[in-house]
């Protein structure tokens, strides 16, 4: 029996190598904005950040910028954290706690 391969994909802050489900998708859409796909499946060119405090806070505009290729503005990085720490809290606690 084959073993299925795990996805990996290259944290846009920390630049490790993790599991794709252990990640948070941020997504451009084709109309220029950008967004947490938690899906995973949403058109347009995506990037992924750890769950964890020290990355999240590390996302910047200049990173965002040169990722997606297009400006970006600090008020929409600053729309970006606050909603991955929102989407993330859940998960810190549980392995906090676990």
């Amino acid at each position: 029996m084959k073993k299925k391969k795990i996805p990996l994909r290259l944290c846009l802050v920390c630049r490790l190598r993790k599991e794709k489900k252990s990640l948070v998708r941020i997504v451009k859409s084709s109309s220029g904005e950008i967004e947490i796909d938690l899906t995973g499946k949403k058109p347009g060119r995506g990037a992924y950040v750890c769950p964890s405090h020290e990355c999240i806070t590390k996302i910047n505009r200049q990173l965002l910028a040169s990722t997606f290729q297009s400006e970006v503005n600090e008020k929409d990085v600053e729309e970006l954290k606050k909603a991955i720490r929102i989407i993330t809290e859940p998960l810190s606690k549980e392995v906090n706690n676990g």
